[in-house]
C-alpha cells in the first residue's frame, strides 16, 4: 500500500485540489508492471500508476515513458485520460509514478459477458467493434512528429526487427518446441507488408485495454495501459485486436468463446478489417501478414510468461495458449493467399 501521508504532501506541492485534506486510495489492480490506485481528495479524482517496490529499476524509466506518451496526447482526437502530474522523485513513494484523470467507463476485461444493452440486444454489438476500431484509427493518425515524439521509438526497420528480435526472445526463454513455429517464422522471414506507414501504436490493443462510455451508441472513453506503446505500424494493433476474431460471427458456436465477450452478431473479422481500411485510408490487402505476425508474436509472449513461472496457476495456462497461438499462426501462413510484393 502506498504511503498516503507522503502522497498527500506531494499533492499539495503540485497544487492539486484538496490541499491539506485526507487522501483516499483504492487498489484497482496490481501486477509485475504497475500497481494502479484510484485516488480521491476533494475534487481530485485520479488514477495513480506506480511500479511495485520489488520491480526492476527500469520500470521507473517506463513510467517516464508512459507519462511522455500520455502528455503528448493532450488536445488530440485520441480518447485518453488527461495527464495530471508526474513524480520522478523516488523519495516520495519509493518509485516514479504519475497521476492521470479518472475515466468513468466500463471495461470488458475479466468478463465474457457484455453489460446491458449489449448483452441482450445483439443488433447493437457492431457499435462496440466499430468504436474499438475508430479509436485505433485516431491513434494511427496521431501526429507523433508534430507532438514531440519524433525521437520516440525506432520506426525505421520496424518489420525487419520483429522476427529477429522475438525469435531471439523465444530461443532464450524456452527449451521446448512449439509446433508450427518453424513454419510461421519462415513465412514471416520471407514476407513483408505491401506498404508501411509509421504511426503511433498501442502495442497491446484489445477490448480489455479500452474503457467505453456508459451510453449508446458505443464510444471509447479512453485507451488505457500505454506501457507497450511505440512508433511502429498501427495495422499491427488492429491485427492484435482481431487475431482470434471469428470470420463467421453468426455461428452460435462463437457465443462465449472470446476472452473479451460474446462475439455473436458482431461484424466478421474480414468486415472489420475493411471498416478500418476505409476509415483510416490504409490498404488492407496484406492483412494476413499482420494476423500471422500478431499470432506468432503472441505465442512468444505467452511462452515467455509460461516459462518464467510454470508453477504459477495463471502463468501455467499460458503454456497451452502459446501452443494454440503458434499453431494458428502456422495454419494461416500455410493457407493464406497473400503474396508479398517482389
Amino acid at each position: 500500500m502506498i504511503d498516503l501521508a507522503r502522497l498527500s504532501a506531494w499533492l499539495d506541492g503540485e497544487d492539486l485540489p484538496g490541499r491539506g485534506q485526507a487522501v483516499e486510495a483504492v487498489a484497482i489492480s496490481s501486477g509485475t508492471q504497475n500497481e494502479i490506485y484510484e485516488i480521491h481528495r476533494s475534487d481530485l479524482h485520479a488514477v495513480l500508476r506506480i511500479p511495485p517496490l520489488g520491480a526492476p529499476l527500469d520500470r521507473d524509466d517506463g513510467i517516464l515513458r508512459e507519462w511522455r506518451i500520455l502528455s503528448a496526447l493532450k488536445g488530440s482526437g485520441v480518447p485518453h485520460a488527461d495527464a495530471l502530474a508526474l513524480c520522478a522523485d523516488r523519495e516520495v513513494l519509493g518509485r516514479n509514478f504519475y497521476l492521470s484523470a479518472y475515466l468513468d467507463g466500463w471495461s470488458s476485461a475479466n468478463s465474457t459477458v457484455w453489460p446491458p444493452p449489449y448483452a441482450h440486444d445483439v443488433s447493437l454489438r457492431a457499435e462496440l467493434a466499430h468504436a474499438l476500431l475508430d479509436a485505433a484509427v485516431s491513434l494511427g493518425a496521431f501526429d507523433w512528429r508534430g507532438r514531440g515524439l519524433a525521437d520516440f521509438g525506432q520506426p525505421e526497420g520496424f518489420h525487419e526487427r520483429q522476427v529477429s528480435r522475438w525469435s531471439a526472445m523465444l530461443a532464450s526463454s524456452t527449451t521446448r518446441v512449439l509446433p508450427g513455429a518453424d513454419v510461421a517464422t519462415a513465412w514471416l522471414k520471407r514476407s513483408r507488408p505491401i506498404d508501411y506507414i509509421p504511426g503511433r501504436m498501442h502495442g497491446d490493443y484489445q477490448f480489455a485495454n479500452v474503457l467505453f462510455e456508459h451510453s449508446t451508441p458505443a464510444r471509447v472513453a479512453g485507451i488505457i495501459d500505454w506501457e507497450m506503446s511505440t512508433i511502429g505500424d498501427p495495422k499491427l494493433d488492429v491485427a492484435w485486436a482481431l487475431q482470434f476474431w471469428p470470420d463467421d460471427t453468426e455461428d452460435p458456436a462463437v457465443i462465449g468463446t472470446h476472452h473479451a465477450g460474446d462475439l455473436f452478431g458482431m461484424p466478421s473479422r474480414t468486415a472489420l478489417a475493411e471498416y478500418y481500411g476505409t476509415a483510416s485510408g490504409r490498404q488492407m490487402d496484406d492483412f494476413d501478414y499482420y494476423l500471422v505476425l500478431a499470432r506468432w508474436k503472441l505465442a512468444v509472449v505467452l511462452e515467455r510468461g509460461f516459462q518464467r513461472a510454470p508453477e504459477d496457476e495463471k502463468l501455467a495456462a499460458f503454456g497451452d495458449s502459446a501452443l494454440a497461438s503458434m499453431a494458428a499462426a502456422a495454419e494461416l501462413a500455410e493457407s493464406s493467399t497473400y503474396r508479398p510484393p517482389q
